[in-house]
């Protein structure tokens, strides 16, 4: 015979409380507020303490709700993060990826560029600086050099480009991933141009790139990519990634695939 006893649901809040919460828009709060004050009466909490646990659920769910806002207009390629991350198989020395991973560098509006072989881990650990930055209240925007070509080149028909680069700069860290890996020609240097330029001293830009930054001018105009670099690293820190692919390497291992039966 089971003996086991289901603890009985807490009562709904009343319908007249429920509605101004409701219409307050305080919908953590109300979902969590009949568990709440159940555990509050049988238990004797003191006023301040409900209202207290009340609004830290309010404040927790919409703090929640943010970060996935934030997450999916950053508009992040492969939802990587630190815990895929296996920081010792990278050529970037552990020291320094525990010291990016402080955010203190974002903090100062300073820009970080890495360039390396395909393969060496790049992408993923941006992508997971760039969680990182989310998680901690702040907010993201990335790119490829050819989406951001394409962003810049609609708000050029418009004539919205002033207020295009201002939305993209209110994302505290800015991100353009893979330069190099296809041709870039005018439009694209213009736009990498006044990207740096807007976020110069103001807010973090961090590229990535099978090429060196100085390397540049070699697959963009030489003027424009010149003055752009010159911005880009004045206040940069310069990582350069090596060895074989880590994917590569994963596939060879069987890794990177779902064993068959």
């Amino acid at each position: 015979m089971n003996t086991a006893t289901t603890a009985p649901a807490a009562p709904p809040l009343p319908e007249d409380l429920a509605a101004v919460l409701k219409r307050m828009r305080m919908p953590y709060l109300r979902a969590a507020a009949p568990e709440v004050l159940a555990t509050a009466r049988s238990q004797r909490w003191d006023p301040t303490e409900v209202l207290r646990v009340l609004l830290a659920e309010e404040a927790r769910g919409r703090d929640e709700a943010t970060r996935a806002a934030r997450r999916k207009a950053a508009g992040l390629p492969a939802g990587k993060t630190f815990d895929s991350w296996r920081e010792t198989n990278s050529s970037i020395p552990v020291p320094t990826q525990s010291a990016l991973a402080t955010l203190e560098w974002v903090g100062r509006a300073e820009n970080l560029a890495i360039s390396g072989p395909s393969g060496t881990g790049k992408t993923h650990f941006v992508e997971a600086l760039a969680h990182q930055v989310i998680d901690a209240g702040m907010r993201v925007s990335w790119f490829t050099l050819e989406s951001l070509t394409a962003a810049i080149g609609r708000a050029a028909v418009d004539g919205s480009i002033g207020k295009t680069i201002a939305r993209i700069t209110r994302a505290e860290l800015i991100v353009v991933d893979d330069i190099g890996m296809l041709p870039s020609g005018q439009a694209a240097a213009e736009a990498f141009y006044r990207l740096v330029d807007a976020t110069y001293e103001r807010r973090s830009l961090t590229v990535t790139s099978n090429i060196h930054p100085a390397g540049f001018d070699t697959i963009m105009p030489k003027t424009l990519a010149t003055a752009a670099v010159d911005r880009l690293l004045h206040h940069a820190h310069v990582i350069i990634t090596e060895g074989t692919s880590l994917r590569l390497t994963d596939a060879t291992a069987g890794r990177g695939v779902v064993p068959l039966n």
